[in-house]
């Protein structure tokens, strides 16, 4: 969900920062906070765009004689459904492959104000609108999150599974045919101009269908990824319960959503609860001791266990999350979107908006380097297009909150500096203008120059405090 954007993470062994290291980092987190990195977003959602996306310049492709290009999107989820949509909107025959539309990733739902103009998102699809957010830290030092938020301002929380069908079925209005099918193999050319063969199965029936570009949007354990071997990636495991409390225990979080932090709920993450339509979600992740989710579970239960007492589970769900993206995201015709092209944000685990993006934006270079679907594409086409745009706009912030994550999620002492600097308004502000809008906020010198030492401030006054706890703890079990 939210970390603040300027101060965010920590190196391997936390305990092992010295102060000339910190004053590094604060000195290129300010650097970073000047660089001009606007993250643009389209003012209008996408909508009949398929002379509006044709290069003026001629394509050396040969024309396609009797049809359009032919492609295939498998997976249903936030990018397949976006990327479907672009496709068929521009001109081009499209499947979008899904095997359960009635299931959805465990997720915890939130979404940015900017994603519900720039794709379209009707109000109804909302379940809470939060304007209240609290963080709470190791020793329950707790900071609302929310002061800064404008009148008009809030963050979504909806359930995947609404979103999904929701974008599923624009697709499919947009001219794409959706296939609930289970893809098994897809089948790579044999030479350079022919087909790639989806290999599926549709209630128990084995089917193929032979297209010239595939995007894979088919998640963390993509089987598009392992057939055109894009190597691999670490990957983190979610967690999350759906608690339906008493109408009491409910009303406290109306409009309210919770984020904790500490070793007992995550070594390198945080835990959260997030409401939803009449119920909340409660989950954590970790990536370096998925072998102990659920323990990490019970530390949050533990943590919430007043707020939530005589809530009744009614569904348990895990799921993998990428933590970086792949090594190889283009091969061939074939591009991947989503959390198969690992595009989860560190700090957050963002990964909703930033999925419907790729797959717009993909879609859309196809229509582009296609020019209208009249043509063949190749690999260039889809790096120039697709990947060299979206790595302009994007890869520089999902390093910086890499980098951020590394100094404030390694230690209980990170911990308790990262929130004693939520309290501060400023970087409040700083941090819904960057995660509201997606863009890198344009701040003010002397307030960054000011935030930058409040955070070596707190790292150093937090380290001798985690400190100071550790001797306490070693003399009182003594």
């Amino acid at each position: 969900m939210l970390t603040p954007i300027s101060l965010n993470r920590s190196f391997k062994n936390p305990n092992l920062i010295s102060t000339s290291k910190i004053q590094k980092m604060a000195s290129q987190t300010h650097l970073l906070l000047h660089s001009h990195l606007t993250l643009k977003t389209p003012s209008k959602p996408l909508s009949k765009p398929a002379t509006s996306f044709i290069i003026s310049a001629k394509s050396t492709h040969p024309p396609i004689s009797g049809r359009k290009l032919r492609a295939a999107v498998i997976g249903g989820g936030p990018a397949g459904s976006s990327a479907a949509e672009s496709l068929a909107s521009g001109g081009i025959e499209t499947f979008l492959f899904e095997r359960s539309p009635d299931s959805a990733k465990p997720c915890g739902g939130a979404i940015p104000l900017c994603m519900l103009d720039e794709f379209s998102i009707p109000p109804e699809l909302i379940d809470r609108k939060v304007t209240h957010m609290k963080i709470i830290s190791p020793s329950n030092l707790t900071v609302d999150f929310g002061k800064t938020l404008k009148p008009h301002e809030f963050i979504s929380m909806l359930r995947r599974e609404v979103l999904d069908s929701y974008l599923r079925s624009r697709a499919e209005s947009s001219g794409a045919t959706l296939l609930k099918a289970l893809v098994t193999n897809l089948e790579l050319p044999s030479s350079a101009g022919a087909p790639y063969v989806v290999h599926h199965t549709i209630g128990g029936s084995r089917r193929s269908l032979a297209v010239d570009v595939v995007i894979g949007a088919d998640g963390a354990n993509s089987r598009v990824a392992k057939s055109i071997k894009a190597g691999n990636y670490a990957c983190a495991i979610a967690f999350q319960e759906r608690i339906k409390l008493p109408d009491d225990k409910m009303e406290y979080y109306q409009n309210l959503a919770e984020m904790y932090v500490g070793n007992d709920v995550s070594p390198d993450f945080y835990a959260w609860v997030f409401p939803k339509c009449n119920h909340v979600a409660v989950g954590t992740g970790t990536v370096c001791s998925k072998q102990d989710i659920k323990l990490f579970q019970h530390g949050i239960r533990a943590r919430v266990k007043s707020k939530i007492s005589g809530g009744k589970v009614i569904k348990v769900e895990a799921h993998p999350i990428p933590e970086h993206p792949r090594p190889v995201r283009v091969r061939g015709r074939v591009a991947l979107v989503g959390d198969a092209a690992g595009y989860v944000t560190k700090c957050s685990g963002e990964g909703i908006y930033f999925a419907a993006k790729s797959g717009r934006m993909c879609g859309e270079a196809i229509v582009r380097a296609s020019e209208g679907g009249d043509r063949m594409i190749d690999e260039d086409d889809l790096k120039r297009e697709y990947l060299r745009e979206w790595d302009a706009k994007y890869i520089t912030t999902f390093r910086f909150l890499d980098l951020l994550q590394n100094v404030f999620y390694g230690s209980n002492a990170g911990r308790e500096a990262l929130v004693e600097l939520c309290g501060d308004e400023y970087v409040q502000r700083m941090t819904f203008e960057s995660y509201l809008y997606k863009k890198l906020a344009d701040g003010n010198r002397w307030k960054d120059a000011k935030m930058a030492m409040n955070t070596i401030g707190s790292l150093i006054r937090c380290k001798i405090v985690a400190r100071d706890m550790e001797v306490f703890k070693k003399r009182v079990l003594a």
